[in-house]
């Protein structure tokens, strides 16, 4: 009988084709990049397909390769489906859910959820772990969370996405910035302003990207800040103008940050979109919805006024 791929090779060729490099995905699965790089090889052996094109340009996945992607990540998918189902069957409504999210929004959210959580459901335990939108949906796919708290839009044809709410994205300028006193900003008045953002990993920097084209101001390319913290910290010191999430602003900006100021934008119509997304055949789904119904609760009395409550 030909010998199958093991379940370890599928994971590191899924986590090899979601970051499109050796070095990140040995690095996401906590291994040396040569042990990656053998049972990648092996596995081509053993399916006898390459998998990835060879040469000196960027990683690309073979037609073949794009294929058995696709289907390795639903076989590990449904491996850890099988394992989250049997601690559910052990558990009940009891457990702990492996909760991923992106800096950008767990900080600032979730100390409120976490308290109202165990009132609620202290058989309930919440695992918190934080990184880029990218990493977290490929995380997710992989296993490794059972639920993300992120930046939509999100899609998958076996993802489950729930809506939580829209935030408002407010202009950050210096302190001293003749839009620093101007209450109501339009489009006409950041044309030509100079924008910082985080990096491509995250969805915010894809829309304040699409925002400068729209209006004529300048991406800032070289100075990508690596948090939000960092980007506020830039505009202070003149570097440039950003936009910031106003739970952010209620948090790290209000009464605490006098090198910048803060100014409404669009009347408010400036937003991003956040929600949980699962797969589709996760078995910790009774968890999960006592986490969304929880969150929802926060989002409609906690914040109200500051973001618009979305879904249920």
């Amino acid at each position: 009988m030909k010998a199958l791929p093991s379940l370890k090779q599928l994971r590191y060729f899924v986590a090899l084709a979601d970051t499109g490099h050796f070095g990140r995905a040995a690095r996401q699965l906590g291994i040396a990049q040569p042990s990656l790089s053998v049972q990648i090889s092996n596995l081509e052996e053993l399916l006898n397909l390459r998998l990835y094109e060879r040469g000196r340009g960027p990683f690309r996945l073979t037609p073949a390769g794009r294929e058995v992607r696709e289907r390795a990540g639903e076989i590990v998918a449904q491996v850890q489906d099988l394992v989250d189902v049997s601690v559910s069957l052990q558990a009940g409504a009891s457990g702990t859910i492996r909760l991923g999210t992106t800096p950008t929004i767990g900080p600032y959210l979730l100390p409120q959820v976490v308290g109202a959580l165990h009132q609620a459901h202290p058989e309930l335990k919440l695992y918190v772990r934080e990184t880029t939108p990218r990493d977290l949906l490929a995380e997710l796919e992989l296993g490794e969370h059972d639920v993300i708290l992120t930046q939509l839009p999100v899609s998958g044809h076996d993802l489950v996405v729930d809506r939580l709410y829209r935030e408002p994205l407010a202009l950050a300028v210096p302190v001293d910035h003749p839009l620093a006193g101007k209450q109501g900003i339009v489009d006409a008045d950041i044309e030509g302003l100079v924008m910082l953002s985080l990096g491509p990993a995250y969805v915010l920097h894809d829309q304040i990207s699409a925002l400068c084209g729209e209006v004529g101001a300048g991406l800032q390319r070289d100075y990508e800040g690596t948090s939000l913290d960092a980007l506020r910290q830039m505009v202070g010191m003149a570097m440039g103008a950003t936009f910031l999430p106003l739970l952010y602003v209620a948090s790290e900006v209000e009464g605490r940050d006098t090198t910048i100021a803060v100014r409404p934008f669009r009347q408010g119509r400036f937003t991003r979109s956040v929600g949980l997304v699962r797969r589709r055949s996760s078995g910790k789904n009774a968890g999960i919805n006592h986490l969304r119904t929880i969150l929802r609760s926060v989002v409609r009395t906690e914040f109200a006024g500051k973001v618009t409550p979305e879904g249920g």
